[in-house]
């Protein structure tokens, strides 16, 4: 089949201008209503250029960032393949029921531009360096390393976690102080269950804070309590007045703030849980993609006997990897070893491998690198579409993470109007959603998972959304 007279492209449909960005809607459109269904294979870059009398760049150009939306494949020798159905905007939308909402939300065939945050670029996954250390490990890999082994994780990984967290978050732990869990949430459920087996009944947490991690802590039966959060990250003295002993915060980069734990609240935390029984959990959310600067050193390395560490690969890799990892402190190893035994006989074996294999040979941390670029980029690109498109939105937090906060003067119910702006395709998660304590509106808007010109369409079709709001409401 002739995809070129399918899609019916010709050159003098063009614009004068923006040629790449009229090629992306004319095939996301045709991919989205099925023209080009999953499986048909796009025209050579070459071939649909001489078609259309356009350069080559602008094709290889349009591919690929239909290939970052995860919409096409392109491989050596295998052409460019529609891999997935691109969402469509809805036109109605019927209010959701926060009170059962799960967080993180499934996609949504009538949601083509999501800015859910917490969602990594998985068109980065380092494919080929993983494919490549798959077939290392599997070729040198004993049967031992692939029966049930250490409950706590591969001796293996856990020796380079621990000089790799040594060295980029200062954390100060020997592999043996380490168990690889299913990532941060799993971490979180077996420090409940010890929390819980030592009498504790309530944590606080800060507020603003993630909404995730609200439920989870909830479903092992903690109560959490709200601590408001303020430019300087939470607010120790009103954690004092509470009386709580355990406390959850994400101080490299807050969520869904963005601020940074400011020295003079990190030394109050570690002095208030010195001499006591108190105990703080330290989720090292987003600690990796900081853009302007080193980032902060992990909590955990001033206080290894009053921290509980955890991490994960979820927002660096991909989060259906299922690798993290949690540093508690000794008091808390032992039974923690046994609650994750009990849970499931430790991770699957060779994804540990291969991850360590990745941290040995540097090939992690290039990652890392390159993604720190991507990322950057793309904040860039939302940054500039929010300033054209919406000037009056005020941006919080540091230049660090996968998401922005925007605080809006003047707008009432940020939950209606996150509404509103899943009419027009987009999908933000309102400020309120994860918040407990009243506070001014705002939209979390995470920008990884699209590429610039995404970004700006989100930006452009947020900004009109408000505007009409603001206009039917004079």
């Amino acid at each position: 089949m002739d995809q070129v007279d399918l899609l019916e492209l010709y050159a003098g449909a063009a614009p004068s201008r923006g040629v790449t960005t009229w090629l992306v809607d004319v095939l996301r459109a045709a991919i989205a209503g099925g023209s080009l269904p999953a499986g048909a294979r796009l025209p050579a870059t070459r071939a649909l250029a001489a078609e259309l009398g356009l350069s080559r760049g602008v094709i290889v150009e349009a591919y690929q960032r239909l290939t970052d939306e995860g919409l096409l494949s392109g491989r050596a020798g295998a052409g460019t393949v529609v891999i997935a159905r691109a969402g469509v905007p809805r036109q109605e939308s019927r209010p959701r029921d926060t009170s059962g909402l799960r967080l993180p939300l499934p996609p949504s065939a009538e949601i083509d531009l999501d800015l859910s945050p917490g969602v990594p670029d998985l068109s980065a996954f380092p494919r080929a360096a993983w494919l490549r250390a798959e077939r290392i490990v599997l070729g040198s890999a004993s049967n031992a390393d692939l029966g049930y082994g250490d409950p706590r994780g591969s001796p293996r990984l856990r020796a380079e976690l621990a000089s790799w967290l040594a060295r980029t978050r200062g954390v100060r732990a020997t592999a043996d102080d380490l168990i690889v869990t299913g990532g941060v949430a799993q971490a979180l459920a077996l420090l409940s269950q010890s929390l819980r087996s030592r009498g504790v009944a309530a944590v606080a947490i800060e507020d603003p804070g993630s909404r995730g991690t609200r439920e989870e802590l909830a479903h092992w039966g903690l109560e959490t309590v709200p601590i408001a959060v303020d430019d300087q990250g939470i607010r120790v003295a009103d954690l004092d007045a509470t009386g709580l002993q355990t406390v959850l915060l994400t101080p490299a980069h807050q969520f869904p703030t963005g601020v940074v734990l400011s020295p003079a609240r990190r030394r109050a935390l570690l002095d208030r849980s010195a001499d006591g029984p108190g105990l703080i959990i330290e989720d090292d959310y987003d600690a990796e993609h900081r853009y302007d600067r080193a980032p902060v050193a992990a909590l955990q390395g001033s206080g290894p006997e009053r921290v509980a560490y955890a991490g994960s690969v979820s927002k660096s890799l991909a989060p259906g990897m299922r690798l993290g990892w949690l540093i508690a402190p000794r008091r808390l190893h032992a039974e923690l070893v046994t609650a994750k035994h009990a849970s499931d006989l430790g991770n699957p074996a060779l994804p540990q491998l291969v991850l360590a294999h990745l941290l040995a040979g540097g090939d992690y941390e290039r990652h890392l690198r390159t993604v720190r670029r991507r990322q950057r980029t793309r904040r860039d690109a939302l940054l500039r579409g929010l300033a054209e498109h919406l000037p009056s939105a005020r941006v919080e937090g540091v230049a660090a993470g996968l998401h922005l906060l925007i605080t809006l003067p003047g707008t009432a119910d940020d939950t209606e109007l996150a509404r509103r702006i899943e009419r027009a395709g987009v999908r933000v998660h309102p400020l309120s959603w994860h918040r407990q304590l009243d506070g001014p509106p705002g939209l979390v808007l995470g920008y990884a998972a699209l590429p610039p010109d995404r970004l700006h369409e989100a930006a452009r079709r947020i900004g009109q959304t408000i505007d009409r709001s603001r206009r039917s409401s004079r």
